[in-house]
């Protein structure tokens, strides 16, 4: 099996099913138990989130864990809006954000908040000017990914939020920084963020779990009610299983993310020139892009035909995001890629065990795969 589909999930590794199993063996007390079996527990689910804080180098009480991304972008979105939408109504991020935050925005906007919606240049790029003149006084959150996860764009982040922290110090930020998590060398200190989301199974955790991280003295209204679990920002029992595996992953990736940076680099400098040798394909990340993620368009061929016949060689690969469940998201339009185009793209997406063997296999299938398909349909 090949799989190049780690934007989508990640093979959890050997740390986080080791700490999934002891905490459902030995550490399956309620964390919220007064009694020494649900000290221990709560103990465990401290000790994971100090290891999160750490990689994200804040204090561990800034750190809430969710069920994943996409609560962790609502929570975020929607808790803001609670908190300061008495006074401030308007609400800027991006048209080309993952769908949960697309989602939260557009619950805001049909509760009468006024969403602006910047869109990247004619370069592919959202400048801080651009989204500078879309914040103004009556602005309670702007909200922006680092890396798309589609195509891997990065966005500026830090000059983004530095401008608008400048003029507007009061405008809470907010970063979804799932697919940079781990992947890129970040903070949220140099990102210059009150809010950022990560996920688990993006970081070789498992999947159901999340996190947000909320600087000291912003206030959130919460999503989730009916607890005082996670400091009363998200009732329901805390996953000790998931939240040990997920802060074991963290742990396990902390030491080596710049050598795993620089495996991936290369990687997806051997993906790019075996690619080029192959007519009718083009890639369509352009920097500055990150190696994880990388977007190709194969002339002449939809993606739902080519993901078929990958998949029959045992080759995985998507479409997009997987949230889309197939559907195109208008992302890639976004960024300037045509429909004809979009209409034949893939994405793939690496880790550090990823080889450039595994390219060389791929790309003889993709030259198979236009040689049979193609045919086929004339």
């Amino acid at each position: 099996m090949i799989y190049f589909d780690n934007a989508a999930t990640t093979k959890p590794c050997a740390e986080c099913i080791a700490a999934i199993g002891t905490a459902l063996t030995e550490q399956y007390g309620n964390p919220s138990s007064l009694h020494s079996f649900g000290y221990a527990a709560q103990k465990c689910v401290d000790e994971a989130r100090a290891r999160i804080a750490k990689a994200l180098s804040c204090e561990p009480e800034c750190i809430t864990f969710t069920s994943g991304a996409t609560e962790s972008n609502h929570l975020a979105v929607r808790g803001i809006a609670g908190t300061y939408g008495n006074r401030r109504r308007r609400i800027v991020t991006s048209t080309v954000e993952h769908a949960s935050v697309r989602a939260a925005c557009d619950m805001m906007e049909e509760q009468g908040f006024e969403v602006i919606r910047v869109a990247p240049d004619e370069n592919g790029q959202i400048t801080p000017e651009a989204v500078l003149a879309a914040v103004n006084d009556q602005t309670c959150l702007v909200t922006m990914m680092l890396v798309n996860n589609e195509t891997g764009a990065i966005l500026p982040i830090p000059e983004i939020f530095s401008a608008v922290k400048a003029q507007y110090p009061d405008t809470v930020t907010h970063c979804d920084a799932v697919q940079g998590f781990m992947k890129l060398p970040l903070s949220v200190r140099s990102l210059h963020a009150d809010l950022l989301t990560v996920s688990g199974h993006k970081v070789h955790a498992a999947k159901g779990i999340g996190a947000l991280y909320h600087k000291k003295g912003i206030r959130l209204k919460p999503v989730i009610t009916g607890g005082e679990q996670e400091a009363g920002l998200r009732a329901g029992t805390e996953s000790v299983p998931l939240i040990m595996g997920f802060g074991a992953a963290v742990s396990a990736l902390s030491g080596n993310i710049g050598e795993r940076f620089a495996a991936v680099s290369k990687l997806r400098e051997t993906a790019e020139t075996m690619l080029s040798e192959i007519k009718g394909v083009t890639v369509q990340s352009k920097a500055p892009c990150s190696p994880y993620v990388m977007s190709i368009s194969v002339k002449g061929l939809r993606s739902e035909t080519m993901l078929h016949f990958l998949a029959e060689k045992g080759i995985f690969v998507s479409s997009g995001s997987a949230c889309s469940k197939g559907k195109q998201s208008g992302v890639l339009q976004q960024f300037g890629i045509r429909q004809g185009a979009a209409d034949s793209t893939l994405r793939l997406s690496f880790c550090a065990e990823n080889t450039a063997e595994e390219i060389g296999t791929f790309c003889d299938a993709l030259r198979e795969a236009q040689s049979r398909l193609v045919h086929k349909r004339r």
